[in-house]
């Protein structure tokens, strides 16, 4: 039995393709293994952005904050509890502007809290969650894998790194790519992706 959570960010809703394949791959992986599924959809119900409330709130103790700080905390305490209770994390990303679109900026700004899933010790940084599967699933309209533009890519990498941050390494990335490149390239884009999805679906049963 295996908790997993998915966190899905496309406007596009249900027919963005980073929305689609990583509800695939969640669903595919209850299918298989079993256990929960819980979605959190940040294009539906858009989280807000951090405030002060929320960053004096998380260092002040409970019984010192103000209403406004209480409501902050609770909400990021929320999310953080999705996420410590999951044993897979599924995250789909569109490309916004080069990098992740603000709603999902928004669950990793609540989500990364210092002492609660990340510390510093003597050798540095201490991620909080270590021993979670993730897959992310981006999607872009240009090609950053590979070529000119790979300097680029605010997306992918900055997502693997704010996952790593809070421990999560055993990381898998499937990327659907040059999807602005006409409807061959797009065809191409879904069919390496579903390729991939399926190999990690087959291991992960």
């Amino acid at each position: 039995m295996t908790n997993i959570l998915v966190v899905t960010s496309s406007p596009r809703g249900a027919e963005g393709l980073s929305t689609r394949f990583a509800t695939e791959i969640a669903e595919g992986l209850k299918d298989r293994l079993g256990g929960t599924l819980v979605t959190r959809d940040l294009a539906a119900q858009p989280l807000p952005h951090i405030t002060l409330a929320y960053i004096e709130g998380r260092m002040a103790p409970s019984q010192a904050r103000t209403p406004e700080q209480t409501d902050a905390v609770a909400l990021a305490e929320t999310l953080v509890n999705e996420v410590k209770a999951a044993e897979v994390i599924v995250i789909g990303s569109g490309m916004i502007n080069f990098s992740l679109s603000s709603q999902l900026k928004a669950w990793m700004d609540h989500i990364i809290w210092p002492g609660v899933t990340f510390s510093y010790d003597a050798s540095g940084v201490n991620g909080l969650l270590s021993g979670k599967k993730a897959y992310v699933v981006t999607a872009s309209g240009g090609v950053f894998s590979e070529g000119v533009h790979t300097a680029f890519d605010f997306q992918t990498n900055y997502l693997e790194h704010l996952l790593g941050f809070m421990g999560i390494t055993d990381i898998e990335t499937v990327r659907l790519e040059g999807t602005a490149h006409g409807a061959e390239a797009t065809n191409a884009a879904i069919a390496k992706a579903e390729m991939q999805i399926r190999s990690a679906l087959e291991q992960a049963a």
